[in-house]
């Protein structure tokens, strides 16, 4: 049996193998590492879980480290693509202990989540970015990601990419690498665009593929149970009760989540996956999965590609997918790596028939059994029973209530914080002495000093300085006259009624408007 030591691979990262538990070399990585190791352009065609990632990390790793040469802020020495987030994060999990090994430094760009902290990992320097394509072509726009010094490129999952539409934003972003480095292609079809950039991107590359475009029998077993619609979600909780991980899939983000709750509140510990999660919410789900608290991941296409968790020893579509690729990537969450798992697809009567042709383009061929929730054949499917969890809803966060002196200011006595602006839901000046009063909205007057004859006090005129003094007969508002009960002139200026001679109201003026003085006689202002 050939060695990893065989095929190129350094002394140093044969420890980091051995730690891993790679002790000899997948089908997959024992054809493309000769070629890989040598700089060659390689186009790897094999079913997930077949050992793409290692095939393509350790030549990176190898390559890098012998180079020599040093990273630069924004400027990644590797660029490796994959179509989600979840195969991002996975790679990056087997590519870092490999990198770091060599003293190389990795780092994972994607959407979903703030771009801070992704920046400040690349103005460090990187020598592995793996990124999906939204994300790394913002970075690109906004000149946060250099693609000039770029050695080696790898696009990973391929097709996956053709069947969300990625296709274009991939070709804007290989055609600013440069000319004549390495390139790797990893796919499991050659359909929907794949080719072109095979023929456009790849020089001369080298073919290896280990796998038919059909689901690994050999490793797996398929079975179709049909029952009742009225008894679908009573299987589905029995498939579910077992002690092993499994996995369900749905086809809808809102049922995946009302089916993770659901059986939940049944006994099944089970948390959901989809794309109306946030980030945090998926690592946090996805951690409970693969810690063993939660038996169950009920998810929708999301993770049908990307999502590696040991032990998934079932996987059940309980809405059949609407084409066969998505059948054979959903299965391939189970059997993994040469492991074995069941893959149980549920059907409805009025489902039979679409069934049937999905399985037959995905090269599969079982007999359809009528089931109850408790039949043997289910049971068996199912293995021992796990114990019953009491369901525990999740409590609300709770907020601490910071102390008043902590709290940022807003106008006034801190009433209406939090508001835009800090501003206070009270009228500015409202209690503020006459001499304090703000003369704009939501503006602050210094106070004015008293003469010294005292006005200036309650009671007093106490107009700003530099209002302009109104005329007889006029008020301060558009000119209109003064009613009986208004003082015409004198220092009070106040309204007859107004407790404690309140002086007027500040007049309001406009924003980017200066109100000018006028003269101490005369009516024509300056």
């Amino acid at each position: 049996m050939t060695s990893f030591a065989q095929l190129g691979v350094p002394e140093r990262l044969l420890t980091i193998l051995d730690g891993m538990g790679a002790t000899s070399p997948f089908p997959i990585q024992e054809a493309t590492l000769p070629s890989t190791m040598a700089g060659r352009d390689v186009l790897g065609r094999g079913q997930t879980g077949s050992g793409k990632t290692l095939a393509f990390s350790l030549p990176i790793a190898a390559r890098l480290a012998a180079s020599g040469v040093r990273r630069a802020p924004y400027r990644p020495r590797t660029l490796i693509m994959a179509p989600t987030r979840e195969l991002a994060t996975q790679i990056s999990r087997t590519v870092e202990p490999l990198a770091s090994a060599l003293g190389l430094k990795t780092a994972v760009v994607f959407g979903g989540v703030s771009q801070h902290r992704q920046v400040q990992e690349l103005k460090s320097g990187v020598d592995v970015l793996i990124a999906c394509p939204g994300r790394l072509e913002d970075l690109i726009g906004q000149g946060y990601v250099d693609l000039s010094t770029v050695e080696i490129s790898v696009l990973d999952e391929a097709d996956h990419m053709a069947d969300m539409g990625f296709l274009p934003m991939v070709r804007r972003i290989l055609d600013r690498l440069p000319r004549g480095i390495q390139h790797m292609l990893f796919s499991a079809t050659l359909d929907n665009g794949v080719d072109t950039l095979v023929k456009r991107y790849l020089d001369r590359p080298v073919t290896h593929s280990v796998d038919a475009p059909q689901a690994a029998v050999e490793t797996m077993t398929h079975h179709v149970l049909v029952v009742d619609a009225d008894e679908k979600k009573e299987l589905v909780r029995s498939l579910a009760a077992g002690t092993g991980r499994r996995i369900m899939f749905m086809r809808t983000k809102h049922h995946a989540k009302k089916m993770a709750l659901w059986l939940s509140k049944s006994g099944v510990p089970a948390v959901d996956l989809h794309g109306n999660l946030s980030q945090n919410a998926r690592d946090r789900n996805l951690a409970a999965f693969s810690a063993g608290d939660a038996k169950v991941l009920v998810a929708t296409d999301v993770a049908a590609r990307g999502v590696h968790v040991d032990g998934v020893e079932l996987v059940v579509h309980i809405d059949p997918p609407t084409e066969h690729k998505s059948y054979l990537h959903r299965s391939g969450r189970t059997a993994r790596a040469g492991s074995e798992g069941a893959v149980v697809t549920i059907s409805t009567y009025d489902q039979q028939r679409e069934v049937s042709t999905l399985l037959k383009a995905a090269g599969i061929s079982v007999p359809f059994q009528r089931v109850a929730p408790d039949d043997d054949a289910v049971l068996a499917l199912r293995g021992a029973e796990a114990d019953v969890v009491e369901y525990v809803a999740p409590q609300p966060r709770q907020q601490q209530a910071r102390p008043k002196a902590d709290r940022p200011r807003g106008g006034g006595d801190g009433q209406g914080e939090g508001r835009r602006g800090g501003r206070s839901r009270r009228r500015p000046g409202a209690d503020a002495p006459a001499g304090q009063r703000a003369q704009g909205e939501g503006r602050r007057s210094r106070p004015q000093q008293s003469d010294q004859s005292g006005q200036g006090q309650r009671g007093q005129d106490a107009r700003p300085a530099r209002q302009r003094p109104a005329q007889d007969g006029e008020s301060r508002r558009g000119g209109r006259p003064q009613g009986a009960g208004q003082q015409a002139s004198g220092g009070g200026g106040r309204r007859d009624g107004q407790a404690g001679g309140e002086a007027p109201r500040a007049p309001r003026a406009r924003r980017g408007t200066r109100r000018a003085t006028a003269p101490a006689t005369g009516d024509r202002r300056r």
